[in-house]
């Protein structure tokens, strides 16, 4: 018997994002990590391997988490099949600086591949790639930020 398919939107899979970022602004790595699957995988752009399974991911937000990422989608694509959503696109990400006061942004392709599973969508992949040619420029308070060209 084929598996039931369950229903969603773009609209819903784009708040998937919402979700996450919102567990982002929590500070907490358990948090961020309850979003994604038992069995995930985390190619973040700022590590350099990939991250397999809830505690390797934890240990990533643990430390990402520092910089007080916050991030706004630039441009997305959505993609559904059964119990799968792909939302890929371009994201901007607002750090802590490493002066006081200062921010910097970091731009970076994104991929996060959602699965329906235990009757909750979850992370099942997630990507990130710096871009590859950021023009830099400073930025008011002194942060450093990179612009898309």
């Amino acid at each position: 018997m084929p598996p039931s398919c369950a229903p969603v939107t773009d609209a819903e899979v784009a708040g998937f994002f919402d979700l996450w970022n919102a567990a982002l602004a929590t500070g907490d790595a358990d948090t961020v990590a309850a979003r994604y699957a038992p069995d995930a995988i985390l190619l973040a752009a700022t590590a350099d391997e990939p991250r397999v399974g809830i505690e390797a991911i934890r240990d990533y937000f643990e430390e990402f988490l520092r910089r007080q990422p916050s991030g706004s989608i630039v441009s997305r694509t959505i993609v559904q099949s059964c119990n799968v959503a792909y939302d890929v696109g371009v994201y901007v990400f607002t750090l802590r600086g490493n002066r006081p006061g200062s921010t910097a942004e970091m731009p970076a392709r994104y991929t996060f591949v959602y699965e329906f599973e235990d009757g909750r969508w979850q992370v099942a992949h997630h990507n990130a790639s710096a871009m590859p040619t950021p023009v830099w420029r400073v930025a008011a308070g002194g942060g450093v930020r990179p612009q898309l060209r």
